[in-house]
């Protein structure tokens, strides 16, 4: 079944942030996602990364990359120390929201060129089409940031309550 790239986005979000990852981190990583999936990218490595939760590159790809921008813009090019070339950190530099490029050298250096105060182009947003197990596992993801339904938590304020209804 397709979904749109904000379902996407949404749900990816979710499930990386019920795979223990803080909410910005989560947040940056369902706009990953869409742009990871939309470039048809494997959904494997979006799994890999949510599975290796609460560390491994939804926390250290964003950290590396940022760094890297503080550098460019300064005017240079930033080494992006300790990552390897993969789909996904390709896909964290085409989701950033200025001009950016990822490099390597001859060396086998990562290099971050950017462009932090020129915004990049806007993407044009298509349907996605996505395998129902990598769906289901991360909505049984997204699942974990619910409150238990107990009354306790009712009494603690979770919920619609009795007075919310329209």
């Amino acid at each position: 079944m397709s979904r749109s790239a904000a379902e996407i986005l949404a749900l990816a979000g979710k499930a990386a942030r019920g795979a223990g990852a803080p909410p910005a981190q989560a947040a940056r990583f369902g706009e990953v996602a869409a742009v990871h999936l939309m470039a048809g990218r494997s959904a494997a490595a979006l799994r890999a990364a949510l599975d290796a939760l609460p560390e491994g590159p939804v926390l250290d790809y964003p950290l590396a990359i940022d760094a890297g921008l503080v550098q460019a813009d300064a005017g240079q090019a930033a080494v992006l120390t300790g990552l390897e070339r993969t789909d996904l950190l390709q896909s964290y530099i085409e989701a950033l929201p200025c001009v950016a490029a990822l490099e390597e050298t001859e060396a086998g250096v990562l290099c971050l060129r950017a462009e932090p105060h020129r915004p990049r182009a806007a993407r044009p947003s298509r349907r996605i089409t996505l395998a129902e197990e990598v769906v289901e596992e991360m909505t049984r993801l997204a699942a974990l940031t619910f409150v238990p339904e107990s009354e306790q938590s009712r009494s603690s304020g979770a919920g619609a309550g009795l007075t919310d209804n329209d």
